[in-house]
């Protein structure tokens, strides 16, 4: 009825195809492949047409059907006739090399389908279902969207298809997979026949708290929303629905027709029957009584004259305006290039179906709403209005119109939907849930990436990205924060503890210094060598202050003087030890007949001596602080919430020969001391001093894999550790008898019991 409004109304206008009248012929294909072909086939040909000048029509409106489109695009292609669909809606139709005269009022599924999946992708939903008629409508709608979605970690839970003829059979299988899956939404690529019949078995076996997708074909279905078993199951429907659009005069013209001016109308013979009980005409319902002529539909309340939601009438309505522009372009011979102007191109009795193949792909067009209408590639522009099924006040189903699209852009009031069971918040389809901060996506092996297990990060990380070097992740791996900076300070209890025990020691050898000066004329001072043994006292102090240059934050100078302080304080002290214990070699050496040896090794050698070893130490660290000293370093490696500052050797050929002159002097003195221990003295220097060299040689010796092994500034405190420990054992092992008798027992303090020389007892 829209289309034969919209011819009548054409032929009145006196502006759009002026002096041309427009006829038109209908048939219905009913959905079958052999009426679509025969009835276009008829068309083409004017067979069955009683009017003998027209041989057939130049141009098709239809089919509805994508498949049915497809099956006659290709068979009139060679015949250049066009065809204008109003709702065939297939992607593939888009293919101009394959239907170049294929034309459509209605967006094409490809944009259908990716509102679709702008949809799925707002509201979160990774985890959704698909049901499709199977040809090429449904196929081809699941496939697009599948395609859409990949990039946006959106899965097909499942993919199910149905044959229309099989329906019945198939409905069970369906039902069974959607009621099995965890997915939540369910898009519905069908007709409204076989939605409906789909929704029904779903309601009676009880599947309930499903988002349905719907697709153009049933999204404003009246026959669904007016049927009470969906009543409850179609409520929260999303449906993609052809955009609305009002025809100005369409409910004037609707309200106003009778049978008697469509005598071969079956609709309208059906209408009269069921709204007013009678037969308008003798071919009609039998047992009616005939209608008297005075029936009106002008205040009957019927979806046949209710135009406030046009949808697919509209497309019609549309599909008629541009088949008519399109000729009036032809017929008034337009200046635009052409290969098929001729002269007599102003008559309409040789029209061919290529002339207006033609002008329809070039048509452009204001409609009565003030909208631009053009073809692109054969498609129409891509406008959809975005539906919501929700309860009436009848209790039965409406839809609202709740957004809208245009072109690439999806416009929505999420506040206006309604999600089954009347909720409000959007209901969740994942396949499982989103990973909490601080763990990261582990995909199943054989499953969709939307199923994965949940695994902690590593630790430094936010979201399992590794933080910047100097950050480092909180507890709950959500975020970023600068690392505790590690180091040995003065404030620290360790490094507290340190210091007392480095000022402890040196306090110690001062006090034994002291004792060593008030007492420096006694024997035991004396015969030991007093001015190596102030020196040496004075090295071991030196030794026990160093360990404080290693507290504190690392810098330039405290890490080279750290290194400095230690090597040559060591040396010296070393050095001191060597020399005493080289004297007392000499000395009892010196005792035999003809030996010389002790006035050859005097105090100037001696302090010679001393100051050799110490220099060669000296030019070692002077060349390692030239070439590569020591330097401040921010490990970022050893601790992960922890930046340790340190010390790096710089050089570790310039390290390791401090530390290896300090261990050649130390096994030297080992070696001579040893060989003296059993020298006649009841004071026998060497066997202290071979203690204290075995003290001095195992704590370095443990040293080495204790500062390997340790992490962060107990590195810094095993080092610290080992300066005093081994200056205590050399304090202690060497000064601690001396002191023992010289405090103590002062009596022994003689040279009589020093040089062991026994009473007449003896």
């Amino acid at each position: 009825m829209a289309m034969v409004f919209a011819v009548e109304q054409i032929n009145r206008d006196p502006w759009l195809l002026p002096g041309v009248s427009l006829g038109y012929r209908i048939l219905d294909s009913c959905s079958k492949h052999p009426w679509a072909l025969g009835g276009g086939l008829s068309l083409v040909s004017g067979g069955g047409h009683n009017c003998s000048q027209v041989v057939g029509v130049p141009v098709i409106i239809g089919d509805a059907s994508s498949t049915q489109s497809i099956t006659l695009s290709t068979t009139l292609g060679p015949l250049g006739v066009p065809m204008v669909s109003y709702q065939a809606s297939c992607a593939c139709l888009s293919n101009r090399l394959q239907f170049p005269n294929f034309f459509r009022t209605i967006p094409s599924d490809f944009y259908q389908s990716r509102t679709m999946a702008q949809l799925v992708r707002r509201f979160g939903w990774t985890w959704v279902g698909a049901v499709a008629v199977n040809n090429d409508y449904g196929l081809l709608g699941v496939q697009v969207f599948s395609e859409e979605v990949k990039a946006a970690g959106v899965c097909l839970a499942f993919f199910e298809t149905f044959s229309r003829e099989t329906l019945a059979s198939d409905l069970p299988r369906l039902v069974r997979v959607i009621r099995e899956s965890e997915a939540r939404v369910v898009i519905i690529f069908a007709w409204y026949t076989d939605a409906g019949a789909l929704l029904a078995e779903l309601a009676r076996c009880n599947v309930t708290n499903r988002v349905f997708l719907a697709s153009e074909a049933w999204s404003t279905s009246d026959s669904l929303l007016q049927d009470p078993a969906l009543a409850s199951i179609g409520r929260g429907v999303l449906g993609i629905a052809v955009r609305a659009a009002p025809i100005p005069g369409l409910e004037q013209y609707l309200r106003g027709v009778r049978p008697s001016q469509y005598p071969g109308s079956a609709v309208l013979r059906s209408l009269w029957e069921e709204t007013f009980g009678c037969s308008p005409s003798e071919a009609g319902h039998k047992l009616l009584p005939p209608c008297g002529g005075m029936e009106t539909l002008q205040t009957v309340q019927s979806t046949f004259v209710d135009t406030s939601q046009l949808r697919i009438t509209y497309n019609v309505y549309l599909a008629v305006y541009a088949v008519a522009h399109a000729l009036h372009n032809l017929l008034a011979c337009s200046r635009e290039s052409t290969p098929y102007r001729k002269p007599q191109c102003g008559l309409g009795q040789n029209i061919e179906p290529r002339q207006l193949l033609h002008y329809l792909d070039k048509v452009h067009f204001t409609t009565q709403l003030g909208q631009d209408f053009y073809f692109e590639g054969g498609d129409s522009q891509v406008v959809y209005d975005i539906v919501n099924w929700q309860a009436s006040l009848d209790g039965l189903l409406q839809y609202t119109t709740v957004g809208h699209v245009e072109g690439p852009y999806l416009i929505l009031n999420d506040s206006a939907i309604v999600w089954p069971s009347g909720r409000d918040t959007v209901p969740q389809s994942i396949c499982t849930e989103p990973c909490h901060p601080g763990t990261r996506k582990a995909t199943r092996k054989g499953e969709p990436i939307c199923c994965f297990d949940c695994l902690p990060c590593a630790d430094g990380a936010v979201h399992c990205d590794r933080c910047p070097p100097a950050f480092w992740s909180n507890a709950h791996h959500n975020e970023c924060i600068a690392r505790q900076v590690d180091f040995l300070s003065f404030d620290d209890s360790m490094g507290i503890t340190l210091m007392g025990v480095s000022v402890s020691g040196a306090f110690v050898t001062v006090a034994v210094g002291a004792v060593f000066l008030y007492h420096r004329h006694t024997p035991l001072v004396r015969a030991n060598n007093s001015e190596l043994s102030f020196m040496l006292l004075l090295a071991l102090a030196l030794c026990f202050l160093c360990a404080l240059l290693f507290v504190g934050r690392p810098s330039p100078w405290s890490c080279k003087a750290q290194h400095l302080a230690f090597g040559v304080s060591f040396v010296l002290c070393l050095s001191c030890i060597l020399v005493k214990t080289i004297v007392v070699v000499m000395a009892f050496r010196s005792t035999r007949p003809g030996a010389h040896a002790v006035k050859w090794f005097g105090l100037v050698q001696q302090r010679a001596s001393v100051l050799f070893f110490t220099c060669i130490q000296a030019a070692i660290c002077t060349a390692w602080l030239s070439l590569s000293p020591p330097h401040p370093h921010t490990n970022t490696g050893l601790q992960g919430s922890k930046v340790i500052l340190e010390c790096t050797v710089g050089s570790a050929l310039g390290f390791g020969c401090v530390l290896g002159y300090i261990g050649l002097l130390a096994a030297v003195c080992f070696l001579l001391a040893f060989l003296a221990r059993k020298l006649p003295d009841n004071f026998n220097e060497a066997k202290f001093i071979t203690f204290s060299m075995l003290i001095f040689c195992a704590v370095w010796v443990a040293f080495v894999p204790a500062y390997v092994s340790s992490p962060g500034r107990y590195t810094v405190a095993v080092e610290i550790f080992a300066i005093l420990a081994s200056a205590s054992g050399l304090l202690f092992c060497i000064f601690a008898p001396k002191c023992y008798i010289i405090v103590l027992m002062p009596e022994n303090n003689t040279k009589k019991f020093l040089m062991g020389r026994k009473s007449s007892h003896q």
